[in-house]
């Protein structure tokens, strides 16, 4: 009676382990594959009435996109009206492609223009060229008013260079919202947050590969991604100092690796007064 019991406990669990390993591999070939375009919304006190409803494209971690699915995604922001798009790093790798990204990104419409920072995996002087060709605004360790009591903030991808978040905020007023834009969602543990209203990440990739998207091995048993396992691995979080940091999946895959629950995404997040 038990060795019939113990062979179907088995068997429940390699049926289980075989339709997850399935569902896993259905999810990497199909929705992991397909750029989500996520809707965020985010509500501040510190926002000025006219500034109700105003929307920003998040992209970042493009790595190696090919430039036809770029295309794509510029054409279906278009659409959407934004006043605002902000590149969280970590482009494509090779210059010329590089030059080719940015010059696809540059074709999105916005009111109040584009701007970016760096990503581990970029050189900057050759993003930073880049971006300058097709009229994208690079952000190193400094800021811009977008508007009157909106205030926009870029730092060194501090892997590569100094990040300095105190650098980047230096002339925003006290009575501006501030946003920082940040590839590695690590320096909110490691640098004064306190003046910033909302912080915008990437890197983490969702995980990349993660069980059902709850659990990402990566992140957890490696500590050269991130210093603070789960924390920011996708969506909302928090910096040390309690300020909103909101992480996305990024839009590509670093080299051949599949996704696995952990979808690529552009977000579009629009800002509302409290």
């Amino acid at each position: 009676m038990a060795k019939r019991r113990l062979r179907l406990i088995t068997k429940v669990i390699v049926v289980l382990y075989s339709a997850s390993l399935l569902v896993h591999l259905i999810s990497a070939l199909t929705l992991d594959t397909i750029i989500e375009y996520k809707s965020v919304q985010f509500s501040s006190t510190n926002l000025s009435p006219e500034m109700d409803g105003y929307t920003i494209a998040f992209i970042t971690d493009t790595h190696s996109i090919a430039l036809d699915e770029l295309e794509k995604a510029v054409a279906e922001l278009n659409r959407r009206q934004l006043d605002l798009l902000v590149l969280g790093g970590d482009f494509h790798p090779n210059s010329e492609e590089l030059i080719s990204t940015m010059k696809v990104l540059s074709g999105v419409v916005t009111k109040d223009g584009i701007y970016g920072v760096e990503g581990n995996h970029d050189y900057y002087a050759a993003l930073f060229s880049a971006m300058e060709r097709s009229f994208i605004n690079p952000l190193s360790n400094n800021g811009v008013r977008i508007r009157d009591h909106f205030y926009l903030a870029g730092v060194a991808d501090f892997w590569n260079r100094t990040a300095d978040v105190e650098m980047a905020i230096e002339y925003a007023n006290t009575d501006d919202f501030v946003i920082l834009i940040a590839h590695n969602p690590d320096i909110t543990m490691k640098q004064n947050t306190q003046s910033i209203d909302l912080i915008l990440s990437g890197h983490m990739h969702g995980g990349h590969i993660t069980f059902f998207g709850i659990w990402a091995p990566m992140l957890t048993l490696r500590k050269t991604i991130t210093d603070y396992g789960q924390r920011f691995m996708s969506g909302w979080s928090k910096s040390r100092d309690g300020i909103p940091v909101y992480v996305s999946n990024g839009a590509g895959k670093y080299t051949d690796v599949p996704r696995i629950f952990a979808r690529p995404q552009i977000i579009i997040m629009t800002l509302h007064v409290n």
